[in-house]
């Protein structure tokens, strides 16, 4: 069975539903697949309670998909993000600095929300799109490309033709080996422990990072939860420590979880189950091949580090879109040559910078050595009283140009 579209993306997960969102709405045929159906309740079985920070430049692309309007009424606003070094003698905040989001704009940095509701709040909007066929239990299986068009061997049997192929299938992409394009990793011996919790004092939409060793402990604000203030964790530890606190009963858990907290929040308890995740940077040698574009953790993968990661990926999209209009390389231009070379010229720049920044982030914050970690305090603080350079970071971590 043979049929044809535009634009074949593969891949479902976040980046590539709204991609499939993004360039419906633009008008183009879209056949979007995943061999996963997506989790789109919190009590579904695979739900993680795992959440999406979407800083200020994610927000107009998912505008433009329609996209926003159905998230905003969710999302909790992140007004300040917080960076507490707790890397003294005993696992106490010995050095807070706020970096406020008012120092560099009239909004927020950015806003967070639970993935399985974006997934919810995106299969909604693609099911509004007539020129969108979404197709969950289906994976890509095979990839061959011409000048003119690519094909798409699908494990349903269907045969895809399409002008551009986007691989959005992540961090193992089918699409890139398909391709041939290798990828550089660098792995930290670290792993990550997600979820969510609640506390005692208000979070009053603070984004809150604890640096001790091993990695950053971060506290994300989420919505209340049975009445009570809540926040998704994620806890950064070296892999044997991170098996050896899941492995723990809860109340010993929850004594050690409030420890390396330093209490700033006051009592912490455990609201859902723990997820781990491995921790590693990597990405593609390149991002294009004939007919075919890369996107999201098909290129670039990042530590949990300054909500980075899907914010990356919206960049992406948000230069596939702008090269795919007519206005932008002349009509009938849609995965050729100068589009595809554009793309890799707009956002490989950026993307290597990102990446080299989050990795000397992680690395300092992994500090084990009590006067490596004195240093590191020392090293913010200068940075932080340096009004200038504090504005900078800021403006460089949200992306604002």
């Amino acid at each position: 069975m043979r049929q044809s579209a535009d634009i074949l993306i593969s891949g479902g997960g976040v980046a590539g539903l709204a991609a499939a969102a993004a360039f419906g709405t633009a008008g183009y045929s879209v056949i979007i697949v995943d061999p996963a159906p997506p989790v789109t309740q919190a009590t579904a079985p695979g739900a993680d309670l795992r959440t999406t920070a979407f800083l200020q430049p994610s927000i107009p692309v998912l505008t433009q998909a329609g996209l926003w309007d159905r998230l905003e009424a969710h999302a909790m606003p992140l007004q300040v993000m917080r960076i507490v070094d707790a890397g003294g003698p005993e696992p106490v905040a010995r050095l807070t600095h706020d970096f406020d989001a008012a120092d560099v704009s009239a909004r927020p940095f950015g806003w967070n929300l639970p993935n399985w509701l974006l997934r919810r709040e995106f299969v909604a909007r693609l099911a509004e799109l007539p020129n969108v066929d979404f197709r969950p239990g289906v994976a890509t299986l095979r990839l061959f490309t011409r000048e003119a068009e690519a094909r798409v061997t699908l494990s349903d049997g269907a045969q895809v033709t399409a002008r551009l192929v986007i691989g959005a299938d992540g961090r193992h992409s089918r699409v890139r080996k398909s391709l041939g394009i290798g990828v550089r990793t660098t792995r930290y011996g670290q792993r990550a422990l997600a979820f969510a919790v609640t506390h005692e004092a208000p979070h009053n939409n603070v984004s809150t990072e604890v640096h001790r060793s091993g990695g950053p402990f971060t506290l994300v604000p989420l919505p209340d939860h049975d009445g009570r203030p809540c926040s998704a964790v994620v806890w950064m530890e070296t892999g044997p420590q991170i098996e050896r606190l899941r492995a723990l009963p809860r109340d010993a858990f929850a004594l050690e979880m409030n420890e390396r907290s330093c209490g700033l929040y006051g009592w912490l308890e455990q609201a859902s189950a723990l997820t781990v995740w491995p921790i590693i940077t990597q990405m593609a040698n390149r991002m294009t091949g004939q007919r075919t574009a890369l996107m999201a953790e098909a290129v670039h993968v990042v530590p949990p580090i300054g909500a980075q990661g899907l914010n990356m990926s919206l960049a992406d999209l948000t230069a596939l879109i702008e090269l795919s209009t007519p206005d932008t390389l002349g009509p009938d231009m849609l995965g050729n040559v100068a589009m595809l070379d554009a793309y890799q010229r707009r956002r490989m720049p950026d993307i290597k910078l990102r990446l080299a920044g989050i990795d000397a982030l992680n690395r300092a914050s992994m500090l084990a050595s009590r006067p490596l970690r004195d240093a590191r305090a020392g090293a913010l603080h200068a940075l932080y009283s340096l009004a200038p350079v504090r504005k900078g970071l800021m403006q460089l971590g949200i992306g604002m140009r």
